[in-house]
């Protein structure tokens, strides 16, 4: 469900981001804006990178081999961290040096044509801000249905790949607001400074934002453990078998948002076990009569406690499995 999501929510942004990059560059050719410029690179960048996003949420979505057995999961966070590179440098990098370049020499700006520099910004406007409301909505369900903040969710659980398109259209919505001012105030006062000044503060709002998600998807790569809450459930559910003695060793990997990988070092209580295989071992009893008889039943007593030890760590994996979905890779081990 997640993966779906995520790839609904970036398919949306691609869509949009093509139609909206076509009315921005048109509109700076007529009217030589920097800061229409500006936006159309940040228009170009976001699509590129959604387009990298979505490379990685198909290639993510390969079955398990022999090479991989773990799956390509890691790779939606590999073309994600790549995409907010090329955000920092691409989209930050080139606006900021054209913002300066113009604040040193002023381009000539065509005021009359403005108001086609206006209209496409409203129109990108509006088509970011619904792709922005769809991911922030399917984000917000999600995160409900999680009993999560939606703000915690986002920072921790939430898919690099619709965070980013949540980031990247509220930023293109900033930043058009940034552009209109700019551009309203260079033809109100006649100087094409603030065009310049707008220009930068849109590239400073695209490093602000590829830094965060540099960041986070650096996290994912290396594999940070499952979040703490999910963590103390596991735990519980395995303090709470009457079975198992101590929990010696819990470690986590999320290997994915919706496939984590949990191995667990056991002890098992010796006298419950007994417990259980008495009644058996009771009824076996009297029919030791020799050394080969003896013998046999201690195979069978020894089978009789791998088969019970197996059966409860099915059990185990199960009730687990039931209440944290996402741990699709279970070890848990007897010490």
């Amino acid at each position: 469900m997640a993966q779906s999501n995520s790839r609904f929510a970036v398919v949306a942004a691609l869509t949009g981001n093509a139609l909206i990059t076509i009315a921005k560059g048109t509109t700076f050719l007529i009217t030589g804006s920097g800061a229409m410029l500006s936006e159309t690179i940040h228009s170009v960048a976001d699509f590129l990178n959604q387009l990298l996003l979505l490379i990685g949420l198909v290639r993510a979505d390969r079955v398990p081999d022999r090479r991989y057995e773990y799956g390509y999961a890691g790779e939606r966070y590999v073309w994600a961290l790549i995409s907010a590179v090329g955000i920092f440098f691409l989209g930050c990098g080139v606006t900021v040096y054209h913002g300066v370049q113009s604040l040193f020499h002023p381009p000539e700006l065509d005021f009359g044509e403005m108001k086609w520099a206006i209209a496409a910004l409203l129109f990108a406007l509006v088509i970011d801000g619904v792709v922005f409301f769809l991911a922030l909505k399917t984000e917000w369900k999600n995160a409900q249905k999680e009993k999560k903040a939606f703000h915690q969710y986002l920072r921790k659980e939430a898919d690099p790949a619709s965070v980013a398109v949540i980031l990247e259209d509220g930023a293109a919505c900033l930043g058009v607001m940034i552009a209109l001012i700019s551009i309203l105030l260079a033809k109100m006062t006649g100087s094409p400074y603030w065009d310049a000044i707008g220009s930068i503060g849109i590239g400073v709002l695209l490093g602000g934002i590829a830094i965060w998600l540099i960041i986070r998807n650096q996290e994912l790569l290396v594999g940070p453990s499952i979040p703490p809450e999910t963590k103390e459930q596991v735990q519980r559910i395995l303090k709470n078998n009457p079975l198992i003695d101590d929990v010696l060793d819990l470690r986590s990997r999320i290997l994915s948002i919706d496939n984590y990988r949990i191995k667990v070092d056991l002890s098992f209580d010796p006298k419950e076990l007994s417990k259980r295989l008495k009644k058996k071992a009771l009824a076996a009893y009297p029919q030791i009569q020799s050394e080969q008889d003896f013998e046999e039943f201690c195979q069978k007593y020894t089978r009789d406690i791998l088969d019970t030890l197996a059966e409860e760590i099915d059990k185990i994996e199960a009730e687990i499995q039931r209440q944290v979905p996402e741990a699709k890779h279970l070890d848990l081990e007897a010490n």
